[in-house]
């Protein structure tokens, strides 16, 4: 779905080609805010797409024009960090996520998603790393790892998520760059290409021999999963698999649970319509098989549910939520609460509903409060804390 668009109720089929089925119904569990409050941790952000957390107290946050913050809520400081890469900020473009090395500080590299030009119009995503000084508030030895080609004449669906996965492989998000000529010849059913996929690489940028489509010469040796929209959230499940969320066109927005090799349909196998019309871009999951279906769909039809980043709750300090995920809405401005047993999601009763929030990120602090991104010009990190 476009980040412009509008929320609506849900309503999902069960679905052979989906291994669980997509579940409906109306939103079900708490009510409202009760429960919780919420504090502002930094201000004044402009447009801020990714938060990390390097110790209990500090967190780092991109600003999409370029920047990189370091926020200590302990000492209320909040610093710009010198040394980031030079990005192309114009569209959905620009400075977008960041996470640091599982073993920071031992290891002291962070991780940066942005998209950059070529010298030219065109751009891609890219991917890369550099040594976090925080005392100095700077990056060195910056090096990019990855470039999700071809390079593209677009601004918008980049992606772009990087997570470490359980196995310590560093996984990025890639989008379709949205190129609009839906069929079987779409880049996203493309794997001689790296758009619309999910990308898996060692930590320092180097292909794990064990990746899908390693010899294949007619594959980039990089893809882990394709068919692929503009996937905005990952994040590691309970059991150590990769979950994703991703955006359709005109709804068809989708949570999905990620399989090596794993082809997840666009824009062939899509519950979404074209913009502006009842039209769908391909068939539904119940009528193709060889994908890989969604655990959670919007429907054409029902607004959608554009989602941004998400994190499963694993701490102490609301146990009511433990095992839930949290996903952000960004046109329905509110965070979405879902709850999971295996592959088996239900929407919950959504939060930080009525601000007018459009919520990029979310992530669980290490003091096991939820931290949450707001999008915008002038914006605000907050946490959710117990009443």
């Amino acid at each position: 779905m476009t980040e412009t668009g509008r929320r609506g109720f849900l309503v999902y089929t069960a679905a052979a080609a989906v291994t669980t089925g997509c579940l409906g119904g109306n939103r079900e569990g708490d009510s409202g805010e009760e429960g919780f409050g919420v504090e502002t941790v930094a201000d004044g952000l402009e447009q801020p797409w990714g938060i990390a957390f390097l110790d209990q107290t500090r967190f780092l946050v991109t600003e999409l024009p370029g920047r990189l913050r370091l926020v200590d809520t302990e000492d209320g400081t909040d610093r710009k960090v010198d040394g980031t890469p030079e990005v192309e900020s114009a569209g959905q473009g620009g400075l977008l996520d960041v996470t640091p090395h599982p073993e920071y500080p031992e290891d002291e590299h962070v991780y940066l998603t942005y998209s950059a030009s070529d010298g030219g119009p065109e751009t891609a995503t890219h991917v890369g790393r550099g040594r976090l000084d925080p005392g100095g508030a700077r990056i060195r030895e910056y090096e990019v790892l990855n470039v999700a080609e071809p390079f593209v004449d677009s601004v918008n669906h980049y992606g772009s998520r990087v997570v470490f996965g359980d196995d310590g492989m560093v996984y990025v998000t890639s989008g379709d760059r949205q190129f609009k000529n839906f069929g079987p010849r779409h880049v996203a059913q493309d794997v001689t290409n790296e758009l619309g996929c999910i990308l898996r690489l060692e930590p320092d940028g180097s292909v794990p021999d064990d990746n899908p489509f390693v010899g294949d010469p007619m594959a980039r040796d990089t893809v882990y999963s394709y068919g692929h929209r503009n996937p905005q959230g990952l994040t590691v499940g309970p059991g150590g698999e990769l979950w994703e969320s991703e955006h359709g066109e005109r709804d068809g927005d989708e949570i999905n649970v990620i399989e090596q090799g794993g082809n997840y349909g666009w824009p062939v196998v899509t519950e979404a319509c074209e913009y502006g019309t009842d039209k769908p871009v391909g068939v539904g999951h119940d009528e193709r098989d060889g994908v890989t279906g969604p655990v959670y769909v919007w429907e054409c039809g029902t607004g959608g549910f554009p989602p941004a980043g998400m994190t499963f709750y694993t701490g102490d300090v609301f146990p009511d939520w433990r095992g839930d995920l949290f996903v952000g809405n960004l046109a329905g401005t509110y965070l979405g609460r879902f709850g999971v047993e295996g592959r088996d999601v239900r929407e919950k009763e959504p939060l930080l509903d009525g601000r007018d929030w459009r919520v990029r990120d979310v992530a669980e602090g290490p003091d096991g409060y939820l931290y949450v991104l707001v999008d915008g010009e002038d914006a605000p990190v907050v946490r959710l804390v117990p009443n």
